[in-house]
């Protein structure tokens, strides 16, 4: 009986020490999304948002446009009946919307500069990768051409041929030349110790 107690007693105390741990993260299944307060949106969407913005406002469309709406709107609250007047002078309303435009156009002309420069870094190098394979490449020509010249220093040239066959046919004329010399001499000398021998027979 007292076994039994034990043994019912530490199983009590297990059953309470894992009730008491914590439940562990599953790290086969992937954590729930968290909740947000501001809402999510696409950068690359409003980057490009906003680059369009700035290049619209750096146009002269847009500054016809806005002096076109400053005027109507100053000749409207100037001339147009009072109970139709909506922003009488000093035109607080308009100076109000002036600064309201001001301060949105800055944050988007800056954010499209930011996004110009980082393509533009982008570019860059992508360019310096680019020369840098030129430069490896013609080096690597350079080399190339220098050793075949090396090369075809050692080679028989059609110049370098053409040089040899004329001296060559030029010691073979000379050899030619000598040799009909030899022997028109020795036609010159020889027929007449011929003909003495002959004539010493006949005697």
């Amino acid at each position: 009986m007292a076994h039994e107690r034990e043994s019912t007693r530490e199983r009590t105390a297990t059953g309470a020490t894992a009730a008491s741990r914590a439940p562990r993260a599953r790290l086969d299944q992937p954590r729930p999304p968290r909740r947000r307060i501001l809402p999510e949106w696409d950068p690359e969407a409003f980057g490009r948002l906003s680059e369009r913005i700035a290049r619209f406002l750096g146009t002269g469309r847009f500054i016809v446009w806005m002096t076109v709406v400053i005027i109507v709107w100053v000749l409207w609250n100037i001339f147009a009946p009072g109970d139709l007047k909506f922003d009488e002078y000093p035109f607080i309303f308009l100076t109000l919307m002036l600064s309201l435009q001001a301060s949105y156009a800055a944050p988007l002309i800056l954010l499209a500069q930011n996004r110009q420069d980082d393509r533009d870094r982008v570019n860059l190098e992508q360019d310096r990768k680019q020369n840098e394979r030129s430069i490896a490449d013609t080096e690597y020509l350079t080399r190339e051409i220098a050793a075949l010249r090396i090369g075809l220093g050692e080679v028989a040239t059609r110049d370098w041929m053409r040089s040899e066959l004329q001296d060559l046919t030029k010691e073979l004329e000379e050899r030619h030349n000598g040799h009909r010399h030899n022997s028109h001499h020795e036609h010159g000398v020889f027929p007449a110790d011929r003909s003495r021998g002959r004539d010493v027979d006949d005697r």
